[in-house]
């Protein structure tokens, strides 16, 4: 599989969710940037559409590619969210914030009205964990949040426990969010409940967001070199 031309093939399915006058949540990184840039297109063939961006990168990227964007203070209505995923499990939950907006890219997943995840095939997964649990952090006593991140990690059950802080460009300076904290990433290897993990993580102090997304992906789409597949979430979940 040509991972660059399943991500494009996943971002072109994307675009025939998009309706004339729709407000577009724009998402973070390299799967969801093919999409920025298609529907830069779109918009040049005549769509109107207004998009709110999740990160300054897709805010940089979406304006260079012609898309118009309004403040997310000034909308009322998300139609439709684009984004991507680390990993999506069988149940539509994912683990976001590889690119560092987990943040801003829940708040806009869950205020829109369909959130859609592209990606290529090779995300999907039986257990989330092998990739590393991005938690967004306040800078004050993040060493304690850790511990207690750690904690929780243990306490329901991951296979691994390791958590460290991002790095940033430098080796001698953490990364530095859109919204001015830290990231640690935990290296849960297996998480066998999500939803418990979750609950853990928002009970630390200083924990801002963690990257588990559960119960707002509506609709998957997978590209591979071919086309892609569409899978929606079942409506009694």
């Amino acid at each position: 599989m040509n991972p660059d031309a399943a991500k494009i093939n996943a971002a072109a399915a994307a675009l025939e969710f998009v309706r004339e006058g729709m407000t577009i949540g724009l998402g973070t990184g390299s799967t969801a940037a093919h999409f920025v840039r298609l529907l830069g297109e779109r918009v040049r063939q005549g769509l109107v559409i207004l998009a709110v961006p999740t990160s300054e990168a897709a805010r940089t990227l979406a304006e260079a590619s012609g898309v118009p964007l309004v403040d997310i203070a000034r909308v009322t209505r998300i139609e439709v969210a684009v984004d991507g995923a680390d990993e999506i499990d069988p149940g539509f939950r994912l683990i976001k914030g590889g690119g560092g907006a987990l943040l801003r890219e829940k708040i806009v997943a869950s205020a829109a009205e369909h959130f859609i995840v592209i990606a290529d095939k090779s995300k999907p997964v039986k257990t989330l964990g092998a990739f590393p649990l991005p938690i967004e952090v306040a800078p004050f006593g993040f060493t304690f949040t850790a511990r207690r991140v750690f904690e929780a990690l243990r306490a329901t059950g991951c296979a691994g426990d390791e958590v460290t802080l991002r790095q940033g460009a430098s080796p001698t300076l953490p990364y530095i969010t859109d919204n001015g904290n830290f990231i640690l990433d935990a290296a849960a290897k297996k998480i066998p409940d999500p939803a418990a993990l979750e609950a853990a993580l928002k009970r630390i102090p200083g924990v801002v967001e963690h990257g588990l997304f559960i119960d707002l992906t509506h609709t998957v789409i997978l590209g591979d070199d071919d086309g892609v597949e569409i899978l929606d979430r079942p409506a009694d979940r």
